[in-house]
């Protein structure tokens, strides 16, 4: 692996030191020309005002250095450019462009005012494009672009996710692809600091307007890395490269108390493109749970408890992204970004539990407060270069990534007997601080051999260290804390992957093949240091992937695609922490060191199909795994002080999980601005196994569904209504109920087409909520959880200068342009 990476090195910094020895004479060339001014003034014809951030482009009629510069507020301009003959181009998005050719410049020149027409074809063209969601189906990806989906406007990434046909996100944040949990989250094709330590609460914080599109991958091919049984879903954000400076700007309010801004800028040189990502948010999500639990065990104090909880969160998070694109020569490049977050938070739960006798009669009741505070910062940096040679499609890219991450957690916890009197209990607090260091280094070579097949290879090494410092403190008598040595303790967790690949895709005929092969090395390190556990614990293997991905394509609008996939789910640092943790004084969660990494091989076979006003693309898929994680409730045999008995939850390896299933998805367009979308899912899933004699075996049914309509109302006004239904679930241990929710949204227009206000109201008839029973020989509990209620939201967006280009809606296996392979 090293002589690998350092021959990759070698090669960047040959390639960087040829470019740059080919420019020295342009430079100096340049230096010695005679340099004119051009300037003007760009005005609306129809209104007379000024058009700012208008581009003009100057194009030398020898095919050299390209110049060019925007208007200020006033619509004027002025630059430099080298005695020469020239065309120059006038444009604003929505406007007709106007071409001057064959300009001699032979002293400074004023243009005057230059008059750009209003385009009403293109402004319509513009208007259509950017308000759908658009399907591209390749080799193995399905690409969505989010378009101007109003439902989500103002909201996040999760709300993003919970859109996409085949991805659900339940009431306590989870995302699931094809009801599958184990799904990996990539931001632009890479591991990411918008994801940090808790992926869930990440994806809540980060603002739904940066992200352009998302790639769902359900038979990822030997390019990525094999972790997520279910697939990856990829995030692409925002980021153009149109010349000149540009972005789109977003405010929003709402209630419960929610207000926030993002926007995504750039502004493109000749040879430099700059590009930000930035997102503020200040809001509060009031929540609710409850449980109700009947004891079984003869030993335990009460026959029955009602427990109900009531949340209140709130914090504001702060999202930076800014980067830096070099263009050395037309094809080599080095991108360099910084990703900043800082999410500071606080949740207030306050949890009133009555305990009753065999009798029903209330006999104990108590009130536990706990107010926690966490500051979660993350600094990320990315570092990429990128060679193009002569050759079409022969590349090599290389990407170095550090992640810098932190979540400092303090929680003061106070309990009260509230029945049958009053009494004051002593308080507890605890101090977790959590740090992660991840660096990630890869390379990918694509080399097409003849025309139309390519080979491509590549390698990643990602180490991730990460240190969680639990401290537990008990107030005494004198009102001061003391640390309960029993219950603090430090876990440090280290995972080297590294990971080596090579694919080979041919495009004969209609037919498209794209399979390849990847070996991945797993080495964990752990270590547990507390009074009752003090341990180090290892683990290595090493694992191929192999990978099959094929298309046959009828017509450009229509194909079939087959599938072959195998990938690993690697246990959570928490997942085998072997200290426990409360989420309740009657609730704890604890990991298992002994998990082990589950395995899974799956097939898709999918059809696509687009007519002029309808598009069609179903799937059937089977995935078969091995030591398939499951969590479990079991009694600890401890109480609480008061004789609550405490109930543990952990993950444990099962045998085998059989999981096979259909969907489909399909858009109509019945008239030119009403828009029907609708997405199903049906899935079954037989679990097999059994834990210390208990079997744990489950086979059920479930299924999700999803419906958008987008109609225009009078006044130009757009209502987009978005009804979704997941069907109940189960395993060997918990059923939980389906779940109904709607969406609505109202949008409109305004400033010539460049703002947009939005209102929208999530969870309309506020039911999206968790109701479950578990039972066990212990005990039967039924509860109910709703993380977030009913929420308003009033949006205002902003483009400039801001060109939306049409984006094909088209099956097959290559780029944008229909050319090469993807993977």
């Amino acid at each position: 692996m090293k002589i690998i990476l350092t021959l990759l090195i070698i090669l960047s910094f040959s390639l960087l030191a040829q470019s740059q020895e080919r420019q020295r004479p342009q430079r100096a060339e340049q230096a010695q020309r005679e340099m004119f001014e051009i300037k003007g003034v760009i005005h609306e014809k129809e209104a007379g005002t000024p058009l700012e951030f208008a581009t003009v482009i100057v194009k030398p009629l020898n095919g050299r250095r390209v110049f060019g510069g925007m208007t200020n507020a006033k619509g004027k301009f002025a630059f430099e450019v080298p005695k020469g003959k020239y065309n120059i181009s006038f444009e604003f998005l929505s406007f007709k462009t106007i071409t001057k050719n064959n300009i001699d410049i032979v002293t400074d020149l004023n243009l005057g005012e230059i008059l750009l027409e209003e385009d009403s074809e293109s402004l319509e063209e513009v208007t259509l494009i950017a308000e759908r969601s658009t399907m591209e189906v390749k080799l193995d990806k399905k690409i969505y672009n989010v378009g101007k989906d109003m439902t989500v406007r103002g909201g996040t990434a999760s709300d993003v996710l919970d859109n996409v046909p085949s991805v659900t996100v339940d009431a306590e944040g989870i995302v699931s692809l094809r009801g599958n949990e184990n799904v990996r989250i990539l931001i632009n094709g890479k591991p990411s600091g918008l994801v940090g330590l808790n992926d869930t609460e990440a994806l809540r914080q980060f603002p739904a307007d940066a992200i352009a599109k998302v790639e769902v991958i359900t038979s990822p091919s030997a390019r990525y890395d094999a972790e997520g049984t279910a697939g990856i879903l990829n995030i692409i954000l925002r980021r153009d490269k149109i010349t000149g400076f540009n972005g789109v700007g977003t405010i929003n309010l709402g209630v419960p108390q929610h207000y926030g801004f993002s926007t995504s800028l750039n502004y493109r040189l000749e040879n430099v493109n700059f590009f930000t990502n930035i997102g503020y948010s200040d809001r509060e999500s009031p929540g609710n749970s409850s449980a109700e639990t009947t004891y079984f065990s003869p030993d335990a104090s009460y026959a029955s408890t009602n427990q109900q909880v009531d949340y209140i969160r709130s914090g504001n998070n702060l999202n930076l992204n800014f980067g830096v694109e070099y263009y050395i020569a037309k094809e080599t490049s080095i991108t360099g970004s910084f990703l900043y977050r800082n999410s500071d938070r606080n949740r207030i739960s306050e949890n009133m539990t009555d305990a009753f006798d065999e009798f029903d009669e209330l006999a104990n009741a108590t009130l536990r407060i706990e107010n926690e505070a966490s500051i979660d910062k993350v600094f990320q940096y990315d570092l990429n270069f990128m060679h193009k040679f002569k050759k079409e499609g022969h590349q090599i890219d290389l990407d170095v990534q550090y992640q810098n991450n932190s979540d400092n957690e303090n929680s003061l916890i106070t309990n009260e007997e509230t029945f049958p009197e009053m009494i004051d209990q002593l308080s507890e607090k605890v101090d977790s601080d959590e740090t992660q260091k991840r660096i990630l280094i890869q390379s990918d070579y694509v080399l097409p051999i003849v025309e139309n097949q390519q080979v491509e290879l590549g390698f990643r090494i990602n180490n991730d260290d990460r240190e969680t410092d639990y401290k537990f403190f008990n107030e005494n008598e004198d009102g001061d804390f003391i640390v309960n040595d029993s219950l603090t303790n430090l876990f440090e967790y280290e995972e080297v992957i590294s990971a080596v690949y090579g694919q080979y895709g041919n495009k004969f005929g209609k037919f498209s093949a794209l399979v390849g092969l990847r070996l991945e090395g797993t080495d964990i390190d752990i270590r547990s240091t507390g009074k009752e556990i003090d341990s180090v614990n290892q683990k290595n293997y090493i694992n191929v992937f192999p990978t099959a991905n094929l298309v046959y394509e009828f017509t450009e609008s229509e194909n079939l695609t087959l599938g072959y996939n195998s990938r690993i789910r690697r246990p959570r640092s928490r997942f085998i922490n072997p200290f426990p943790s409360q989420s309740s004084r009657t609730n704890i969660f604890q990991g298992n060191p002994d998990l082990d990494p589950s395995i899974s091989h799956g097939v898709d076979l999918g059809y696509y199909k687009r007519w002029q006003k309808v598009t069609f693309n179903t799937s059937v898929y089977y995935t078969h795994s091995t030591d398939v994680f499951q969590f479990i409730s079991e009694d600890t045999g401890e109480t609480t002080e008061d004789g609550i008995p405490i109930i543990r939850r952990t993950p444990i390896n099962l045998s085998t999980d059989d999981r096979y299933g259909f969907e489909f998805s399909a858009n109509y367009t019945p008239k030119k601005n009403w828009r029907l979308n609708a997405s199903f899912n049906f899935y079954n899933s037989t679990i097999d196994g059994e834990y210390q004699g208990v079997d744990f075996g489950s086979s059920f049914n479930s299924w999700f569904a999803r419906g958008t309509s987008k109609i225009p109302l009078p006044a130009k006004i757009d209502w987009q209504t978005t009804l979704m239904f997941r069907g109940p679930r189960q395993n060997a241990q918990s059923k939980s109920q389906g779940m109904f929710m709607a969406n609505m949204a109202f949008s409109k227009d305004i400033l010539k087409g460049n703002g947009t206000l939005v209102f929208n109201v999530d969870d309309l008839l506020n039911t999206r909520k968790r109701i479950s029973e578990t039972t066990t020989d212990s005990f039967n509990q039924n509860s109910e959880f709703q993380w977030r209620q009913r929420q308003f939201r009033l949006s205002f967006t902003y483009r400039f200068n801001q060109k939306k280009q049409r984006q094909r809606q088209r099956g097959g296996m290559g780029s944008d342009d229909g050319e090469g392979f993807e993977g």
